[in-house]
């Protein structure tokens, strides 16, 4: 059985305030916000992060929903797969095949090729990332700064993606599989 979800349109108080929040954030209401609705606080801290991320950040929308896709690939979550092969071409402007190399975690531009790489490194080995990483990273043009958002990207996505499997939810979105 999966986790509850909290329905939208019976919602009151903070739920329906962020509700509300989650609508403008993201254009809709997802499952997966209904979920973590049940805890106003997870959703009210999540929102925070994806709005502060979005608006204050320096990583574009299309390199933010590359990562999302190489995490999702990497942690197996179809749910957030097909959410951000969803987003990356209909809101972000990859092509699909940008979209699918991005799960491979590769891409043409050489920028974020090294976005990718260094989420790669993050999700698999943990936030693990040594000396020759950073190095790489940087001499690929990233800053510090970026390393530190590119670290947060992969930690939120990682959240969302546990998330998603631990709820059991249905997928809200065009399907996409992992093992596509």
């Amino acid at each position: 059985m999966s986790l509850h979800t909290v329905e939208p349109e019976i919602a009151t108080g903070e739920s329906a305030a962020l509700f509300t929040a989650t609508h403008q954030a993201l254009g809709v209401i997802p499952n997966l916000a209904r979920v973590m609705a049940n805890s106003p606080a997870v959703l009210k801290a999540y929102l925070g992060v994806v709005t502060t991320l979005s608006a204050e950040g320096t990583l574009s929308a299309d390199v933010r929903e590359r990562v999302a896709l190489l995490v999702a690939q990497e942690n197996g979550s179809d749910y957030c797969l097909s959410v951000h092969a969803f987003r990356g071409t209909k809101v972000a402007g990859l092509s699909a095949a940008e979209a699918t190399r991005a799960r491979r975690g590769e891409a043409d531009d050489p920028w974020a090729a090294a976005v990718l790489a260094l989420a790669a490194t993050v999700v698999r080995e943990r936030g693990g990332i040594g000396a020759e990483q950073r190095a790489a990273a940087r001499r690929a043009g990233l800053s510090d700064g970026q390393i530190v958002e590119v670290v947060a990207h992969v930690a939120l996505n990682v959240f969302t993606n546990y998330l998603a499997t631990a709820a059991g939810i249905d997928i809200d979105w065009p399907l996409v599989r992992h093992t596509d």
